[in-house]
């Protein structure tokens, strides 16, 4: 599944990993993620986030 960043403080959205704090259970596409959910570390909207693109 694909990763997303978010471009106000860099927060990687693991979709493996989810967000147990903020309610989302390990295995959720970003896509399914409710529109009002905020990073969990500086609190930016979903929109805010965009495809993480590894270079490595």
């Amino acid at each position: 599944m694909q990763k997303y960043i978010c471009t106000v403080c860099g927060y990687i959205y693991d979709p493996e990993e989810g967000d147990e704090d903020g309610g989302i259970a390990a295995g959720t596409a970003f896509e399914s993620i409710p529109e009002d959910w905020v990073c969990p570390t500086c609190g930016a909207a979903k929109a805010d986030f965009e495809p993480y693109k590894n270079t490595r």
